[in-house]
């Protein structure tokens, strides 16, 4: 199975699935001599694993990161990083139920007919259990670049959304409430909203607003590896992820140019920042700021018309242990991916600077 691995200088290749012995992956091209972090990279885990609160999924996993090489005595030696997340709390009967059968908006039909097999058990490779690897790649990818602060919280669930720009909002917020939205009245209402939606046995969609701040100029690169661009494939990595806009986004294409341009301070900075820094695929310093959709969850604990390998319609209830809502537990998986491109240009200017 190839796409496996991402990144061009910093890359990662993740392996493992949901209900297999562990995830894990292999980090290539982290510089040496990084005094790292551990607990903060235990600390990412712990915003994205199972089971944290009443609105996720109720699968109990300690997601604890086991390195197997590329670090002596705390710092990176500069070889591959390798780890691995024991996998300690499945329960593949759960999936059982569906075998011979394929869900709708999963990703179950069209694995099993491009490869002639599929893992069921809780997705697979499919599952968005996989991105417990990014996370990990994706914390000591911040510490490459300590400098640039990423921020991701939850600006929407369902027809609940922030009505502040973030410039307004307090960051230090979104992890005092379930459903890491700094908008704590906003944060209250979604809350509520998913469990009236769990309780229904379905799910609601999302969307995760991510900043990166203290941005350097001059990363990212001309016509085909532009930083939007890179960040956008990025984020359609992720499960569930459904759309991608920066900047002024899908509102830019309602403006006038009199009225989208960002006029220039003398200083360099800009008096406006619709083109959510960047511009021409290159960071200008200023906040690069995205949004990112996610669809409902695929999986309902209710009933509803499946497909199964004899071509026949039948209904089928969804089992197992679900999130209602992904978009909580997606934050810390936006910022890992943030983090893995930012560094990967990051590293790619310095070989410029040594030249």
């Amino acid at each position: 199975m190839a796409g496996n691995s991402f990144g061009t200088i910093f890359k990662i290749t993740t392996f493992g699935e949901s209900h297999g012995e562990a995830l894990g992956g292999i980090i290539d091209g982290c510089p040496p001599g990084i005094d790292l972090d551990l607990v903060a990279i235990q600390m990412e885990m712990q915003r994205r694993k199972p089971g944290q609160s009443s609105i996720v999924t109720q699968r109990k996993e300690e997601d604890e990161v086991q390195f197997l090489s590329g670090i002596f005595e705390g710092k990176t030696t500069g070889t591959p990083i390798g780890f691995i997340v024991p996998n300690t709390n499945q329960k593949s009967d759960d999936y059982s139920h569906i075998k011979d059968t394929y869900r709708p908006s999963h990703a179950d039909y069209v694995y099993e007919k491009k490869y002639g097999i599929r893992d069921y058990r809780g997705g697979g490779r499919s599952s968005a259990r996989e991105t417990a690897s990014r996370v990990v790649a994706g914390a000591i990818a911040k510490q490459v670049i300590p400098d640039i602060k990423i921020t991701a919280f939850v600006s929407s669930v369902g027809e609940i959304f922030i009505d502040k720009p973030y410039q307004d909002l307090d960051f230090s917020n979104i992890e005092v409430n379930p459903v890491r939205c700094p908008d704590l009245a906003a944060a209250k209402k979604m809350e509520q909203y998913i469990k009236e939606i769990k309780k229904q046995g379905d799910t609601v969609g999302g969307t995760v607003t991510c900043v990166i701040q203290n941005m350097p100029i001059g990363l990212g690169e001309p016509v085909f590896d532009k930083l939007h661009a890179e960040l956008g494939k990025a984020m359609l990595s992720i499960n569930a992820v459904k759309g991608f806009e920066y900047g002024g986004g899908f509102c830019s294409a309602k403006m006038k140019g009199s009225d989208h341009n960002d006029s220039f301070n003398e200083d360099g900075t800009t008096k406006t920042n619709l083109s959510g820094g960047i511009q021409g695929g290159i960071s200008n310093g200023m906040d690069i700021y995205f949004r990112v959709a996610f669809k409902p969850v695929a999986t309902l604990l209710q009933k509803q018309e499946v497909l199964n390998n004899k071509g026949e319609l039948i209904e089928q209830q969804g089992k197992g242990r679900h999130d209602p809502c992904v978009v909580p537990r997606a934050v810390p998986i936006v910022e890992a991916m943030a983090a893995l491109v930012i560094a990967d240009f990051y590293l790619l200017n310095k070989t410029y600077q040594t030249k």
